[in-house]
Formats: C-alpha cells, structure tokens, sequence
C-alpha cells in the first residue's frame, strides 16, 4: 500500500495528475485496501479438508410424519431413529434428517453434514488458521460458508 501511496504522490508531484485525481486514486486505493485486509483467511491457501461424501442434509418442515410418509413411500427411503418428531430419511449414503419445525412452517434446509477423511484435531486447527471459528457439536463440528448457512463436518477422532 505505501508503494502505490508514493506512486500517486509522484505522479501529483511530477504534474501526471491533478489534486482531484490523486484524492479519487488514494480513495479508489483505502476501499481497496480496506476489502483485501476483509478477506478471511479460508480464501487464503492451506490444507484442503477432503469431504468424502454428504453425512446429511438437516430439512425442517412442518409436519415431519407427513414428510417422512411423502419420501418413504413414494421414493422408498428407507426411515431410522424416528422420534416422534425427527426421522432419518436415507438415500444412497446419506441421510435427510426430517425434523418438525416448531419455529414455523416454512419448509427449509437447515444445514448440511459432511464425512471428511481428516482427524478432527488437524480439522479444527486448519478451520481455526482459515478464521472460521469451529464450533463443537454432538458429534462433529460446526462453521459457517461465507453466505452464513451451517456447514457440520464429522472427522475421525
């Protein structure tokens, strides 16, 4: 940034560019300096933490018997660990976990799970060196995509 502030301030000095301009170039060069130091280091190079494949899709609806019914029988998913409340949907290798939304009825995708062939010890450090502030979760941990939607990862412990 001083290299490109001196280049301006020549260029003024040398007559290149009027006072106008030099301020609308170190205006154009703050903003732009400014979004650079903004980027958060998971757009910064570092190890890849290689998901296998999805662990689960988390769909909130408003009625989770209704929903389980739709899938199963129509799809035939195959249903597991229901609860009254929840299900496991699978299809393929993964799940959708159906769950009641009792916050309202509009149907939406809460969150999606991922395996990842890493231990969960060099995942956090590689998500916390990236400033994605893992969280721990029941069984894996939590971040967030740069849109604010959840992202769960189950490593190996």
């Amino acid at each position: 940034m001083e290299h490109i502030i001196a280049s301006l301030l020549q260029d003024f000095e040398e007559g290149k560019m009027n006072r106008r301009q030099l301020i609308q170039s170190l205006a154009v060069a703050a903003s732009a300096a400014s979004i650079v130091g903004s980027i958060p280091m998971y757009a910064a190079e570092g190890k890849v933490i290689k998901a296998t494949r999805i662990r689960h899709l988390s769909y909130r609806v408003a009625d989770y018997a209704k929903t389980r019914d739709f899938y199963s029988g129509l799809f035939g998913m195959k249903v597991s660990d229901d609860r009254g409340t929840r299900c496991n949907l699978t299809v393929g290798d993964s799940d959708i976990v159906v769950t009641t939304n009792t916050s309202g009825t509009i149907p939406r995708i809460d969150h999606i799970s991922y395996f990842v062939d890493e231990d969960k010890n060099d995942v956090v450090a590689e998500l916390t060196r990236r400033g994605l502030n893992p969280q721990p979760e029941a069984d894996g941990i939590r971040i967030h995509d740069p849109d604010g939607f959840p992202v769960d990862l189950t490593a190996r412990t």
